[in-house]
C-alpha cells in the first residue's frame, strides 16, 4: 500500500486516452474507501471507473475498448488471470494494478497467476514508514482478523521486511492469551 500503483494505473491510462485509445478502467464494487465511481490514488488524482462485482463482467463490458484498465486487482475472483488473458487474446492492452501480498504477507487473491502470466510487470515500492527503507509490506494497525478491510492510513502502514517482521513480534508479545 501507499507505493503509487493506482496513480501509476491513471497515469498510463490517460496517456492512452491522449493517444486517442479508447480506454476503460474497471474497479471492484466492493472498493468504496473513496469514490463509488471514481478510481482515486492516495494523492487524490482520479478517473471515472466501472464497478463490476465480478471479473467475468469485463468481457460483457468491453466490446470496442482498446486499453482495459483493472484497480485494485487483488479484490476480484480467481477467474481475472483467465479473463485478462482472453481480453489479451482479443488484442486488449490490459493494464492491471493491486497488492501481491496481503497483510499476513501472503499472495492476495488472483494477483500471483496475474503476475505469472504477464507480459510486463513493474513492482512499485512505499518507503517504510518506520526506517525510511523501500517497503514491501502493508502492516495492519487495525486488530479485525478477516483477510480484506478496506482501509487507509489509520489501517496499515507500509513496512521494508526486517519492521514488518518486527512489528509482528511485537503484536505478539502484547495480545492477551
Amino acid at each position: 500500500m501507499f507505493s503509487g500503483k493506482t496513480e501509476e494505473l491513471i497515469r498510463r491510462l490517460k496517456r492512452a486516452k491522449i493517444a486517442n485509445q479508447k480506454v476503460e478502467i474497471f474497479k471492484p464494487k466492493i472498493d468504496t474507501r473513496y469514490d463509488e465511481v471514481k478510481v482515486v490514488s492516495h494523492d487524490e488524482n482520479f478517473i471515472l471507473a466501472v464497478p463490476i462485482d465480478s471479473s467475468r463482467k469485463l468481457l460483457e463490458l468491453t466490446e470496442g475498448i482498446g486499453v482495459v484498465g483493472i484497480d485494485e486487482a487483488q479484490f476480484f475472483d480467481n477467474d481475472l488471470t483467465d479473463v485478462c488473458q482472453q481480453l489479451a487474446l482479443q488484442g486488449k492492452r490490459v493494464i492491471v494494478a493491486g497488492l501481491d501480498m496481503d497483510f499476513k504477507g501472503r499472495p492476495f487473491g488472483p494477483m500471483p497467476n496475474l503476475l505469472a502470466v504477464a507480459e510486463y510487470i513493474t513492482k512499485v515500492h512505499a518507503i517504510c514508514q518506520h526506517c525510511g527503507n523501500l517497503a514491501t509490506h502493508s502492516f495492519r494497525l487495525a486488530s479485525e482478523g478477516s483477510t480484506v478491510l478496506l482501509g487507509e492510513k489509520d489501517s496499515y502502514e507500509a513496512r521494508c521486511r526486517t519492521c514488518y517482521s518486527m512489528g509482528n513480534i511485537l503484536k505478539l508479545q502484547t495480545e492477551p492469551r
